[in-house]
């Protein structure tokens, strides 16, 4: 194929207005134009089937009054608001509003716990929270201990400590005049997703949006085309569902479906073919369900489907070439994380993909990947992947974090001179594609030889006895470590001699990778540890090695 990568790299320029406000570019542009006005922001279904369409006007409106019941609230410039919803309607609505007011969105997840609630809203020092019926019962059994929370609006349940949603709007006028804001001004605290430690509180910036939009065009083999609508299971809390899928989205002027209800793969499938979804982004953990559930979908399913992006994990050559066989269609893999996103990935439609490849970095990102001194690693050689402040002609990239809410020591360590650093391991080949090498935690060394998890994961999803798969380090007196697996098994080999299995497994690694990557050890079990994203917890796991191989020791002694 024709590869463009190099001229559109080269030749792409940042265009940063100094006034920059997500709700005005997201919601009130389209509001204010009466042909765009009629256009669907939001095709919504619940649980139980029950569906809604909002028009770009009906937004704008909802949130002209919420924006309105939040100033007399008192809410201020950069006072924080929490939105604990999930994927609905008014969670749209809420950012807009929030924005609108020039205040800092709080996204939290609705599978948070109180712990979880509690450690946030403190924190952030949040002055008022949003909530439905799902999450009500853990926000209020903590909202005692959020002394800077003055008010709780509540969607869908009774409480005399809540503020009803429907009652707090029709008192309020359907105009607003949104308070002017900066590009630089804050506009999201997305906490962390706590992969590598306790959550952090990135602060991001109005202009993270627009830093986000050359990947999100390009991964999506060059969103909008005219009929073009979009779906993603990941959660409009994280940066995932937010900045991957909603806002680019909204930015465009199109519609996004937003569901309710634990995912599957099946609903998946029908929910592309009931709203002729176009483009989507599915974590790899999703495309895995999907494959194994759902092995030729295009015999059941009328798609229209035409772009995949894929991201958190690394896809694997497996799902890769299931994606381009069953879908027709040839994944576009992405590499970012909450402080700074959308850094590295694919585009097919414009330059070819390597199946297991992160992809190039994106038009107007500056990436590298570092060796233990700061410097550029050698080609093939595995660093740490990071971003620089400027882009290739010097202007600041707009995509990165303003810094770690009120923790300053974290933020130096976050950079290397002008190099923010992403804690992820790569290599880069000699046409510039990044190859993922695992979380800089993640790998280990077994008699020697340096083990990175996402390969050997991979393989073992190539099997039909795997489901999902974890690989960690088993403290070894002799190796340092073995590599170890945890499995969960598919529904047909659940039932199945677990030797064998096992036997079977070993050889199928063996035979695929190095012989110092098959698994010495595997371990079945029901779930993995995961975070909301769809990550896998391996930190988790490795405790779990380690706390075992303590007591072991110790009964040993």
């Amino acid at each position: 194929m024709n590869d463009q990568y190099q001229a559109l790299y080269q030749t792409f320029r940042w265009l940063v207005p100094t006034q920059f406000n997500i709700a005005e570019a997201c919601c009130h542009r389209w509001a204010s134009s009466s042909p765009d006005a009629r256009r669907i922001a939001i095709y919504y279904e619940d649980e139980a089937g029950n569906r809604e369409v909002w028009t770009y006007a009906r937004l704008a409106e909802a949130a002209n009054q919420l924006a309105n019941g939040l100033i007399k609230m008192g809410v201020n410039r950069g006072d924080r608001v929490g939105v604990v919803l999930g994927q609905r309607p008014e969670t749209v609505v809420a950012h807009m509003a929030i924005y609108s007011v020039g205040a800092v969105v709080l996204p939290l997840s609705a599978l948070f716990g109180p712990e979880a609630l509690e450690t946030r809203l403190r924190d952030s020092e949040t002055r008022v929270a949003i909530v439905d019926h799902a999450s009500s019962a853990n926000l209020l059994a903590v909202s005692d201990h959020c002394p800077a929370q003055q008010q709780i609006i509540g969607i869908g349940f009774a409480d005399e400590r809540v503020l009803p949603w429907r009652s707090l709007l029709a008192r309020q006028p359907s105009e607003f005049k949104p308070v002017p804001t900066r590009s630089s001004d804050p506009a999201i605290l997305l906490y962390t997703s706590g992969t590598t430690g306790a959550p952090k509180g990135a602060l991001l910036p109005h202009s993270a949006l627009i830093g986000n939009l050359p990947g999100f065009v390009a991964s999506q083999d060059w969103f909008p085309k005219p009929a073009d609508v979009f779906w993603s299971p990941a959660d409009w809390a994280w940066t995932g569902g937010m900045m991957d899928a909603l806002l680019p989205t909204l930015y465009f002027g199109h519609p996004i479906v937003g569901t309710r209800g634990r995912f599957s793969a099946e609903r998946a499938f029908e929910l592309m073919e009931r709203y002729q979804v176009t483009n989507t982004f599915l974590f790899p953990t999703a495309l895995k369900m999907m494959m194994k559930a759902v092995p030729d979908p295009r015999s059941h399913y009328q798609l229209a489907l035409r772009a995949i992006m894929s991201a958190g994990e690394s896809v694997g050559e497996t799902v890769f070439g299931w994606c381009e066989k069953a879908l027709g269609i040839t994944p576009n893999e992405m590499f970012g994380q909450t402080e700074m996103n959308y850094l590295v990935g694919n585009s097919n439609k414009r330059w070819p993909a390597k199946a297991g490849s992160m992809g190039r970095p994106y038009p107007g990102h500056r990436v590298a990947v570092l060796d233990e001194h700061g410097e550029p690693a050698p080609t093939g050689e595995v660093g740490e992947v990071a971003l620089n402040r400027l882009d290739i002609h010097g202007y600041p990239d707009p995509v990165l974090f303003l810094g770690y809410w009120r923790n300053e020591a974290a933020t130096q360590a976050k950079f290397k001179g002008d190099w923010c650093l992403t804690g992820d391991l790569a290599s880069i080949d000699a046409d510039g594609y990044l190859w993922y090498a695992g979380r800089a935690d993640d790998v280990f060394k077994s008699a020697g030889y340096r083990i990175g998890p996402g390969e050997i994961e991979s393989c073992l999803l190539g099997h039909p006895a795997v489901a999902n798969a974890a690989v960690v380090p088993k403290p070894d007196p002799q190796r340092g470590a073995v590599v170890k697996a945890y499995v969960v098994l598919t529904p047909e080999f659940a039932q199945r001699d677990r030797q064998d299995i096992i036997e079977n497994l070993q050889e199928h690694v063996r035979e695929r990778l190095a012989p110092y990557e098959y698994p010495k050890e595997i371990e079945f079990v029901d779930e993995l540890p995961m975070t909301t994203t769809g990550k896998i917890l391996r930190r988790l796991l490795r405790q779990r090695e380690a706390d075992r191989a303590l007591a072991a020791s110790k009964g040993s002694a």
